[in-house]
């Protein structure tokens, strides 16, 4: 088998803090060709995993953004209308009157969406399909048959093989529960917060600036709003995004003012702004607990 490069290496040297279990994960996706399932709540990284394995890999990421009411249609390919009605305008002004399918559904007017264009590269990308848990049945029945077969049928071209497989890695944040059968197809691993030691490596490794003070700090305070019941707990983008604002600030210690000023940088729902108020001196004191 050809020797895989050190993921768990190269993700560090790119920012991202990778445990143990998920960059074993993702050096399986690349050695067996398997699809990955990562699950967990938002914002613990498993969108930016699949970013930076593309970067690891030094290959195309390719993303397929899944929402309600996706079809498979939208996820494969389209035809170029504008440009088609363009051609027969040039041909009837040509005096060329007859057309056949071949002249208007070529390769030419074929517009390709996140799935045929990753079955397409020559070299294997990285492709992304993210919350698929918020797509329907329908469309999960599709992606098994694709995941199977890795081939697309376009009704005027006939059948399109895979030049290459594709990296898969499908993200999903229990909006919903996926069928048994995409379970089967995928690897599987649960992607949970980072411990607070984890947490304080990935303030490190993006943003170098930040004081080992602030960051524990920080870091403390992110773990305490976590356990409260909160609708939208903080995830790692809002603990970044919180300590790169109190740097800018040049705060160097987390105060009740300094929190109160700062906090729609890590929680984004009044509700859960106002019941962290009503526990603002717990949240200090886990604060300092970090240090």
């Amino acid at each position: 088998m050809t020797a895989l490069p050190d993921l768990q290496g190269a993700f560090r040297e790119r920012g991202y803090v990778a445990s143990g279990p998920l960059s074993t994960a993702l050096r399986l996706v690349t050695a067996l060709g398997k699809p990955l399932l990562l699950e967990g709540p938002a914002g613990v990284g498993k969108t930016e995993a699949a970013k930076t394995l593309a970067l690891a890999l030094n290959t195309r990421l390719i993303r397929l953004q899944c929402y309600e009411g996706l079809d498979a249609q939208s996820a494969l390919y389209e035809w170029n209308y504008p440009r088609q009605l363009l051609r027969l305008r040039l041909n009837e002004a040509r005096g060329e009157s007859e057309q056949t399918e071949a002249d208007l559904y070529g390769p030419d007017f074929l517009l390709r969406r996140p799935l045929l264009e990753a079955i397409s590269q020559s070299v294997a990308p990285v492709l992304l399909i993210d919350e698929v848990d918020r797509a329907d049945d329908a469309f999960e029945a599709f992606l098994l048959e694709l995941l199977a077969e890795w081939q697309i049928s376009i009704p005027e071209l006939g059948t399109v093989q895979a030049v290459t497989r594709p990296h898969v890695i499908l993200t999903s944040n229990r909006a919903r529960e996926l069928s048994d059968a995409l379970r089967r197809r995928c690897l599987y691993l649960w992607v949970d917060y980072p411990s607070p030691e984890d947490e304080l490596h990935i303030l490190h490794a993006r943003l170098p600036g930040i004081g080992e003070r602030l960051a524990r700090q920080v870091g403390g305070a992110v773990a305490y709003l976590r356990g409260l019941p909160l609708s939208k707990a903080p995830g790692v983008a809002e603990t970044l995004d919180w300590a790169e604002a109190l740097t800018l600030l040049h705060q160097d210690v987390l105060t009740p003012e300094v929190v109160r000023d700062t906090l729609g940088c890590v929680l984004k729902l009044r509700e859960d702004q106002q019941l962290v108020g009503l526990n603002l001196q717990a949240l200090i004191g886990a604060a300092m607990r970090g240090l």
